[in-house]
């Protein structure tokens, strides 16, 4: 098997929102980013990868496995990390592991333990004691105990310290090492991604904008300044998302296209910058 996730033609509708034929493929033994703007259909994406959600159409393969024809067998090899805590407040740490590990035949208890150690997590705590990055360490410390081959987090880094996101990365790092396991991570912090993702998924407003590499996304596109005399009509055309000053504008471009305007001052840009510019449709804004 030589790929960990596949999503074709993905589609549900909303009253007020549709997502609208989604596909993309995630190989073994890589990260994957999926982003875009709030409200973009990151979280529907993963809702109904879990089958929290009942698509309208469309095909979800995990593991090699149709997500809700072998839902029990796809989900033993899943692991999730959600933005908040799914144990019940109550529970010491204690009494996690005993209500989810019977769910889980790979469970491995010892694996657990030593998780516990290395984040510094006291088995007599309560879940609702925890700091935020800890509950999540918590989440991700059970999924690594079962040896899921697939980790989906969703926003797991949002509201964190420097130095938790920091060893979250690290922790997800070292997970994929092996080439047998692989990460879908949704977040609208790029930065991280910049440094962990080796693919892209960019959901815009419900449509897919672009699922590959992300070293290519970023090739994609460059950041061209300039005075407002050079704003010409067949520049204009070409830019995306023109933001103007009294002196000037920037706006993203396609790289293929730089060339036709060599006078123009041309930047390097980040994921960040490329959400930025793309949501806005090509209109221009201050």
């Amino acid at each position: 098997m030589t790929n960990h996730l596949e999503v074709n033609n993905l589609s549900k509708s909303f009253d007020r929102f549709q997502l609208n034929n989604i596909s993309f493929i995630l190989p073994k033994g890589y990260i994957m980013g999926l982003i875009g703007p709030n409200g973009s259909g990151k979280t529907t994406t993963i809702k109904l990868i879990l089958n929290m959600l009942k698509r309208d159409s469309g095909e979800i393969m995990i593991m090699g496995l149709d997500n809700i024809a072998n839902e029990q067998n796809a989900k033993s090899e899943l692991g999730v990390v959600f933005d908040t805590n799914y144990f019940c407040d109550e529970w010491k740490v204690s009494q996690v592991e005993k209500s989810i590990s019977p769910f889980y035949p790979n469970w491995n208890s010892q694996e657990l333990a030593e998780m516990l150690r290395k984040f510094r997590i006291a088995p007599s705590a309560k879940v609702k004691e925890l700091s935020r990055g800890m509950q999540m360490k918590l989440m991700l410390a059970c999924a690594l105990s079962y040896d899921a081959k697939l980790l989906i987090l969703d926003e797991p880094t949002s509201g964190l310290d420097p130095v938790s996101r920091d060893e979250l990365l690290k922790i997800l790092s070292e997970y994929i090492e092996d080439g047998e396991h692989s990460v879908l991570f949704s977040t609208h912090i790029t930065t991280d991604l910049e440094r962990a993702a080796d693919y892209i998924t960019y959901i815009s407003d419900g449509e897919l904008f672009y699922s590959g590499s992300k070293d290519e996304f970023v090739d994609m596109f460059r950041i061209v300044k300039g005075g407002t005399d050079e704003l010409s009509e067949d520049l204009s055309s070409k830019l995306i998302g023109i933001r103007t000053f009294p002196t000037g504008f920037e706006a993203l471009i396609k790289t293929e296209d730089i060339g036709n305007f060599p006078a123009l001052s041309i930047e390097p840009v980040t994921i960040d910058e490329i959400v930025v510019f793309t949501s806005k449709k090509g209109e221009d804004y201050e």
